[in-house]
């Protein structure tokens, strides 16, 4: 038994002093100058011609003249050369996979704060943070969604979790600020099969279908991309007109639109526990989350915040009862036989359907696919340590071990 340090980021709305949104935009746009000044430097090389991804390095060669030029705090510069360098890494690491890669370029309205330059405080009722910016530092309230039950509650105004550094963004759509803050918790780490049962529950997530559990639970897209779609050809219109009135109906649809896809996404996560307890699973695996716009035919940036946000909506209720979440490589995932293990890329014959061309096994796609990813997490550890029960996969009608030992249900299952 050791101790792990467990990790999640929490997004809540800042309320800004009107008095004080000019010091914050410039501050924003400042870092983000400063921090593409880092990179331009990265990326020119050193010496030896490499590409420069050491942080302390990087700093060295600009730091000074940055402060100087621009008089932005010292621990605002520190998080724009760690941002600068974060990006010259994943560029490295792109051109070592035979990707392609330019020179990182940021144009996103974002400041990294380290916990040097944000405190976190709670008044009562009220909980708020200070930000350092230019003219000093701006206490900024916290802004919690109306729902009792959200994430940023759970993890901000807990006495579990403990806030650090934190990113903070603002939305061109709406005209807000909000902050993505890190919270930690330490707690031990056993192996899976150290519980005493370790099934898995197995999660596909896509476009057509938001969800595919490994019990053959469908969970549609179908209203939740229409509506996306019906809100961006609205938008689209009421921008081309340009009003104030047409700016402030945009607005209001906006936070329509964020509350309807919030409720969604937890009736979806309910749903997805309430599975997991049903067949008495000990964890919830879901393919890994980076770089999935890049992998999902059809994928647009809505879908990656949708699938980000019913991760951590998973997450936190899982954890109620005493189920863990996982994330999984989900490498060949589509194009792996779930029955008998053959891959082929020509099993996948087309978004909806797969058959297997070595068994002629034939099952909808996103299901073969989250059985595929609750057996990636189960053969990672298929027996106890300390020698207790074989990890099993949760299925519709019944268990499978790592072994391919098939259990069935009971009853009317």
């Amino acid at each position: 038994m050791w101790h792990v340090t467990l990790k999640r980021t929490a997004c809540v709305k800042l309320a800004i002093p009107d008095d004080r949104r000019d010091d914050l935009k410039r501050t924003m746009l400042t870092f983000r100058r400063v921090a593409q000044r880092f990179a331009d430097r990265g990326w020119e090389r050193d010496e030896d011609g490499y590409v420069i991804t050491s942080r302390t390095r990087l700093q060295s060669l600009v730091y000074k003249q940055v402060r100087e030029d621009t008089g932005l705090h010292s621990d605002l510069c520190i998080g724009a050369v760690n941002l600068a360098t974060d990006s010259l890494r994943s560029a490295v690491e792109r051109m070592k996979a035979g990707k392609n890669a330019g020179r990182p370029t940021f144009t996103a309205p974002t400041v990294e704060y380290n916990t040097n330059a944000i405190s976190y405080f709670t008044n009562g009722d009220d909980q708020y943070c200070t930000l350092a910016t230019y003219g000093g530092r701006i206490r900024a309230e916290f802004v919690y969604p109306p729902d009792e039950d959200c994430p940023q509650a759970q993890y901000l105004n807990s006495d579990v979790w403990e806030p650090k550094g934190a990113t903070l963004h603002y939305d061109r759509d709406d005209g807000e600020y909000y902050l993505h803050v890190t919270v930690e918790r330490d707690e031990p780490e056993t192996e899976l099969g150290e519980a005493e049962n370790g099934t898995v529950l197995g999660v596909d997530l896509g476009v057509e279908n938001i969800a595919v559990t490994s019990t053959g639970t469908f969970y549609s897209g179908g209203l939740f991309n229409h509506r996306r779609d019906e809100y961006e050809r609205i938008r689209g219109s009421l921008q081309q007109i340009g009003t104030e009135s047409a700016h402030r109906t945009i607005e209001q649809m906006g936070n329509r639109e964020r509350r309807w896809n919030n409720d969604v996404l937890h009736r979806i996560s309910k749903g997805l526990v309430q599975e997991a307890i049903t067949h008495d699973c000990s964890t919830i695996a879901f393919e890994d989350l980076t770089d999935i716009r890049e992998r999902m035919p059809g994928a647009k940036k809505f879908h990656g915040w949708a699938f980000r946000r019913l991760y951590e909506y998973v997450e936190y209720k899982a954890a109620e009862f005493g189920i863990r979440t996982k994330q999984v490589d989900p490498a060949y995932t589509s194009q792996r036989c779930s029955k008998c293990g053959t891959t082929l890329r020509e099993n996948r014959t087309s978004q909806a359907d797969f058959c297997c061309l070595k068994c002629g096994y034939e099952v909808h796609a996103d299901y073969n696919a989250a059985k595929n990813v609750a057996t990636k997490l189960l053969r990672s550890g298929q027996k106890s340590p300390v020698g207790g029960a074989t990890n099993q996969l949760a299925l519709k009608s019944g268990t499978l071990n790592g072994s391919g030992d098939f259990s069935p249900a009971n009853a009317e299952a």
